[in-house]
């Protein structure tokens, strides 16, 4: 019998994590509130096929097929006979936990309830079901087709066997996957990034060092395929001053405190890579 997945968010993580899935023989649904935000989800899974094919990455034959195993909806109701759930909207608290909520009374018994968050803590997430031990993170990386790394999280009551089920599906897809057994906020690799990244912008707010030498200095003299400024223009300045935000919020440590420069940037908008202009331009 082939295996079920449910993804909830059509945007580039959610959408990511159908197209692998379903490379890995999983009959996936695809949920999000509107058509047209599941029309540019799978408009971009197929253009990410075609290129793996063009690059003979991918069977022509084998991108179709996994391509016939995705079927989009705007139903939250299509999660029911899904083995396993991953929740992949926006960084909010609110909105994760109303989904969980509609999840709980959704969701067959024995299914894996996984959240695609970077930085707020599962157990949070978990606390509004019945059910806290099935609800275990796994935070996958963008983009979702290259990135070799899932992060899968326990929350306080995740039991052993959820572990072990979303580990087994995050492998299935061709992932590496580390555990953090201790739900901090922001896990392991986004407290590490994040920590980075703002000792990065400080010393470039106060006139220390340029954008350029300062992720120089990490690519050359640590080895990192990506400054920390770069990989800030690429993930989105938004995203990781929310993300260090919410560590901050949790853990009052000062290394997580957003730069006030940071927060200027997207005030005006300078977003990065998706905005045309970040730490560099674009």
């Amino acid at each position: 019998m082939a295996r079920k997945l449910a993804v909830i968010g059509a945007g580039l993580m959610g959408s990511g994590i159908a197209q692998v899935s379903a490379q890995a023989g999983w009959d996936v649904v695809l949920r999000d509130i509107t058509d047209e935000a599941l029309s540019r989800g799978m408009d971009g899974i197929k253009a990410s096929y075609d290129k793996f094919v063009s690059k003979g990455k991918l069977a022509e034959a084998d991108a179709e097929a996994a391509l016939g195993r995705i079927t989009t909806t705007t139903e939250l109701e299509a999660v029911a006979d899904a083995d396993v759930v991953v929740e992949a909207v926006f960084e909010k608290i609110e909105v994760k936990q109303e989904i969980f909520r509609a999840l709980d009374g959704l969701a067959k018994d024995g299914a894996v309830l996984a959240s695609n968050t970077s930085a707020i803590p599962i157990t949070k997430i978990a606390a509004v079901t019945e059910r806290p031990e099935s609800v275990v993170g796994t935070h996958f990386f963008s983009p979702v087709p290259m990135m070799a790394l899932c992060e899968l999280v326990r929350g306080y009551k995740t039991s052993d066997e959820t572990l072990a089920s979303a580990r087994e599906f995050a492998e299935s897809t061709g992932k590496t996957c580390i555990v953090v057994n201790r739900d901090v906020a922001g896990f392991v690799t986004t407290r590490l990034i994040s920590a980075l990244v703002v000792e990065a912008v400080k010393l470039h707010e106060s006139g220390v060092a340029t954008a350029e030498d300062i992720d120089t200095a990490c690519r050359l003299g640590f080895g990192h395929a990506m400054g920390p400024l770069a990989t800030a223009d690429l993930t989105g300045v938004d995203i990781l001053l929310h993300a260090t935000g919410n560590i901050y919020t949790e853990s009052q440590d000062e290394k997580f405190a957003p730069p006030e420069s940071m927060r200027r940037m997207v005030d005006a908008g300078d977003i990065g890579r998706k905005s045309g202009q970040g730490f560099y331009r674009h």
